[in-house]
């Protein structure tokens, strides 16, 4: 359930907190290779299932860009500030991606509210996420994200 905060008050209040947990998103050859043919990383380790099955991962895994890419979407999941005039991407801080995801698994996110500053006439938020993968031991990406958000005037 997607957590709604009424405005950029109600959101810096929760700085600390955990604002929630995505739901699953199933990594499938098909995303691998639409990920690949986007960004032209073709490595066989990636998109070669036969070589990648005698590979170290012993099956093709998913580009680590490729975990980082869908964190809008599964934060997204997770909450939403109302009478925003506009968000935006500012940057990350800090990315590892500490396990690889297998094709065929399924990823989530958690995140939590680090920091959130007045810049401007909006506030620049530091959120960190994590993406687990399901039964793994060890996340798949960890990512200190920044992001800027703008009030309605």
């Amino acid at each position: 359930m997607t957590r709604v905060f009424a405005d950029l008050g109600a959101f810096r209040a929760c700085v600390g907190e955990t604002l929630g947990t995505s739901g699953w998103v199933a990594i499938e050859q098909d995303r691998i290779d639409r990920f690949a043919d986007a960004t032209g990383d073709h490595q066989w380790i990636h998109v070669d299932p036969e070589r990648a099955a005698h590979g170290p991962f012993g099956a093709p895994i998913a580009h680590g860009y490729l975990s980082l890419s869908l964190l809008p979407a599964l934060v997204g999941q997770i909450y939403r500030i109302e009478r925003l005039r506009m968000s935006i991407n500012y940057g990350l801080n800090r990315v590892r991606f500490p396990s690889p995801v297998p094709v065929g698994s399924r990823v989530r996110v958690t995140t939590r509210l680090q920091s959130a500053e007045d810049a401007g006439d909006g506030v620049t938020a530091v959120l960190l996420s994590t993406m687990e993968i399901d039964g793994g031991a060890k996340p798949a990406c960890v990512a200190e994200t920044v992001s800027r958000y703008h009030p309605l005037t």
